[in-house]
């Protein structure tokens, strides 16, 4: 069964039917779509076995032999969780669209085509052929932004290509550079596992990796196009963006940085910790000083990211479980997030927590909205019960017998999430509502319901952490010391 293939090319060929049906009817044919292709992730649960560690559900044809570029998917713990949350986020993104958007024969199909290509670069067993659909998803993000974008999205949409092209120039070099090194002449992930290259080769080759996938994270100095690109993006495309299209850097970091470059990760590891609590405190403080509620949500993400460096630099078994926990969480709740975000702005005209008073107000303001930001921040902000908490524990947990002061200089960073949340929520959710403003127009159903299922999930998941952990210890290699840590919090482990 050509399962993967499908989760890849489903998307991307219903892209074309979207773009070739009368316009009145692309947004009902794209969730469609979208909702067959979350059937197919349903099914490879089906046939996935969680406690082999290697792939699976393996697909392998011969492409370009001359290259070594052959078509291979396959799928194992650590991306089948970041399949998962692709398929449901990309339903979120087209249901949570504007029914009146302009151009919809474009608009939907690019949507359709993002999620094929990541799906594409989660799957990939090929080092070519991973790169192919690293550089194809830039071509519907970018068209996203810059033709559905605020008022400086030719701007944002600019500066995002030349971010993400140098990432993948480096990528690539990174790439070609082990293929020749190794003397294999292959880019087939399983063969290059068996030649190990040595140290000094190893090094440079990670360090391009480091800063091609540190762009994509982003990590600091490299996040500067990621505020632009949410702030002038509209909310279904930030939902894709913070949810999955970062995650495609800390996978690739994980799956070919720290999975290919072993010796060289243990030398750099105290750098790569410094690193994290560089941009734990950085996003923090700096979301902080923000007065536009998008921008504070993106200084978080790039704050959270610094999480998931300090987890791989440490790589210990509860760390890495711990990061491909952080990926869902975060994608999960910067998703909601932005989500309520966008319903603010769309009813009050303003996400400028200057003006921003009293939503939380029952009669005239948004109740039920303020109601689920005050859930997500609490999520953000790592409040027992939430996965976020999962999450940051795990992390913690997991890194702080390898860097202690590191790993509480990023425990500092949860209190500032704290911190910056809180002042959202009292500056845009509690006091009076400005009488000129009068009764704000009621949300509808249609518009909490993509928030209400992230808190739903959100929940579950700080509730049941195995639900999650099952589908990826054995692929991570858990010992049953760490087993036994994590059987603590939920009895479904």
């Amino acid at each position: 069964m050509l399962i993967l293939s499908g989760l890849v090319w489903l998307p991307s060929l219903g892209a074309l039917v979207v773009a070739l049906w009368p316009g009145a009817h692309a947004r009902s044919l794209a969730l469609g779509i979208a909702g067959l292709n979350l059937l197919l992730t349903i099914l490879v649960l089906e046939h996935f076995d969680p406690g082999l560690a290697g792939m699976q559900i393996s697909e392998q044809w011969a492409w370009i032999d001359a290259l070594d570029l052959t078509y291979h998917l396959g799928i194992d713990g650590l991306s089948l969780p970041l399949v998962i949350l692709n398929s449901c986020l990309g339903c979120i993104a087209i249901y949570s669209s504007d029914r009146e958007i302009p151009r919809p024969r474009l608009y939907y199909p690019l949507l359709l085509s993002l999620m094929g290509f990541v799906a594409g670069a989660f799957l990939a067993q090929n080092l070519l052929l991973f790169f192919l659909f690293y550089e194809l998803e830039l071509i519907p993000l970018y068209l996203l932004i810059a033709i559905w974008g605020g008022e400086r999205r030719g701007y944002a949409a600019m500066k995002f290509l030349i971010y993400t092209a140098v990432s993948g120039v480096l990528v690539l070099a990174a790439f070609l550079g082990l293929a020749w090194l190794s003397g294999t002449g292959s880019f087939t992930y399983a063969v290059l596992l068996k030649h190990p290259l040595p140290l000094a080769a190893q090094l440079v080759l990670l360090s391009l990796l480091l800063v091609g996938f540190g762009i994509k994270i982003p990590l600091v100095p490299f996040h500067t196009w990621l505020p632009d690109a949410h702030v002038e993006a509209s909310t279904p495309v930030s939902v894709l963006l913070a949810g999955v299209l970062l995650k495609l850097g800390t996978y690739g970091l994980m799956r070919f940085g720290w999975g290919l470059f072993g010796d060289a990760w243990r030398v750099v590891a105290p750098g790569l910790a410094l690193w994290a609590v560089v941009g734990v405190l950085y996003g923090s403080l700096t979301a902080i000083a923000q007065t536009d509620m998008k921008k504070m949500v993106a200084y978080s993400s790039i704050g959270h990211m610094g999480y998931i460096l300090l987890a791989l630099a440490a790589a210990t078994p509860v760390s890495l479980i711990g990061t491909v926990f952080q990926m869902v969480s975060h994608g999960l709740i910067s998703a909601q997030l932005f989500l309520l975000v966008g319903v603010v702005y769309q009813k009050t005209g303003t996400r400028d927590l200057g003006v921003l008073r009293g939503l939380l107000n029952p009669e005239r303001g948004l109740p039920i909205v303020g109601s689920l930001m005050v859930l997500g921040v609490m999520a953000s902000a790592g409040i027992p019960g939430m996965a976020g908490f999962v999450s940051e524990f795990l992390v913690f947990r997991g890194s702080i017998a390898q860097f202690p002061w590191q790993t509480i200089l990023c425990i500092l960073g949860t209190g500032l999430t704290s911190v910056y949340f809180l002042l959202l929520i009292n500056r845009a959710f509690f006091g009076r509502l400005p009488q000129n403003w009068g009764v704000l127009p009621e949300s509808t159903w249609s518009e909490r319901i993509p928030a209400l299922i992230l808190g739903l999930i959100i929940v579950i998941l700080g509730v049941q952490p195995g639900l999650l952990v099952h589908w990826s210890e054995a692929t991570l290699v858990l010992p049953p010391a760490a087993l036994s840590t994590l059987s603590s919090f939920s009895p479904w482990l």
